[in-house]
């Protein structure tokens, strides 16, 4: 993806992180950095069967956010307003750092493929050990 075009796509996307645990919490990556070190990696397409993200808990996992009704309209919402000209972010091991509203999209869509960028070496996280409750949003 273009540089020019992933700093307009970051620039409308609300602040976020991506998280995996950690000894003490989670490491954590800001999702605009992620986009602005993906942004010279080569699109490419992946099977979504390949995202084995789509099959776990992947927002409610950590217990720290029940899914009401409200919460998933909300995640609804972001579906709906997603752009799938955007590609999604995957680490070196192929798991999603970046993009599953358009995942789901694509698959209400009943597409097979999405477009992604796929990192040879993950970057560093930016936070360690970090709570997300800690971090601004």
């Amino acid at each position: 993806m273009a540089k020019a075009v992933s700093i307009m796509y970051a620039a409308r996307m609300r602040k976020q992180y991506h998280f995996r645990p950690s000894k003490n919490g989670f490491f954590a990556w800001d999702v605009h950095r992620l986009i602005e070190l993906s942004s010279s990696l080569t699109p490419s397409l992946i099977n979504l069967n390949e995202i084995s993200e789509i099959d776990e808990n992947y927002w409610f996992g950590d217990g720290s956010v029940i899914p009401t009704g409200r919460v998933i309209a909300e995640h609804f919402k972001l579906v709906m307003e997603t752009d799938l000209e955007f590609p999604i972010i995957l680490c070196s091991k192929g798991r999603l750092m970046d993009g599953m509203h358009r995942v789901l999209k694509a698959l209400l869509e009943e597409k097979d493929t999405i477009l992604c960028v796929r990192f040879i070496e993950d970057p560093e996280p930016d936070y360690i050990d970090v709570q997300a409750d800690d971090l601004s949003y």
